[in-house]
């Protein structure tokens, strides 16, 4: 048996897959690819498959990742890339296989990029007021919780949030609290600047990676 960590993107449309969707995507893709994988024993036996951190729906991931196991010791690497990516949409492409180094229950930060859409407004001003919005004492915007919605600061998490222009379009990037601690999600930014500077403006929200406390990049 031998543990694998593969790694993909989930892009274009498939950022509208839900996460259950995206099990049973998986779940098929593998079947339909013949990988030998691993199944409990006992009266029920099933897969191993687990995902680090499941996403948002609408946000798009540029390096996710699923662990299974492997009944074949011996299954190439190579191999494995080439028949899931026979076997999966164009959207969730797999770009490497690698041993897990790290446990998904270490991942406590998660990187995004966020390009506003201004609608041809003066994009350097509003970029500069976005940024003033971030260096408030208080950025509270309603925050959805397993006991309901709840008003949530998330001015103590914006440290490693920046504000800039890039090509006439504003991209904020930030660092966020990720994992089974506290989550923020990126969504959270631009509802603050739609209540505080009533602007209601359309984000493209890509998570790029995942940190441990440590902020080293997850493996």
């Amino acid at each position: 048996m031998k543990n694998v960590r593969i790694w993909f993107k989930k892009v274009g449309t498939a950022r509208y897959i839900s996460h259950l969707d995206l099990n049973r995507c998986m779940s098929r893709a593998i079947h339909k690819a013949k990988i030998p994988l691993w199944y409990t024993q006992g009266f029920n036996p099933h897969a191993f498959i687990t995902f680090a951190l499941p996403l948002s729906l609408g946000i798009s991931g540029e390096r996710e990742s699923m662990d299974i196991k492997l009944d074949d010791d011996n299954f190439s690497r190579e191999e494995l890339i080439e028949r899931l990516n026979s076997a999966l949409p164009d959207d969730i492409p797999v770009f490497d296989a690698t041993e897990p180094v790290m446990k998904p229950g270490q991942i406590a930060a998660a990187s995004y990029v966020m390009v506003l859409d201004t609608e041809n407004e003066d994009v350097q001003d509003i970029a500069e007021k976005i940024s003033g919005l971030f260096r408030s004492e208080k950025v509270v915007v309603p925050k959805h919780t397993k006991g309901g919605w709840i008003d949530f600061n998330i001015k103590p998490y914006l440290d490693r949030t920046e504000v800039c222009v890039k090509n006439g379009a504003i991209v904020i990037d930030a660092v966020l609290p990720a994992g089974s601690t506290i989550n923020v999600n990126p969504s959270l930014l631009n509802d603050a600047i739609k209540k505080y500077l009533d602007l209601d403006l359309y984000a493209d929200m890509q998570r790029t990676n995942l940190y441990d406390s440590d902020f080293k990049i997850f493996q």
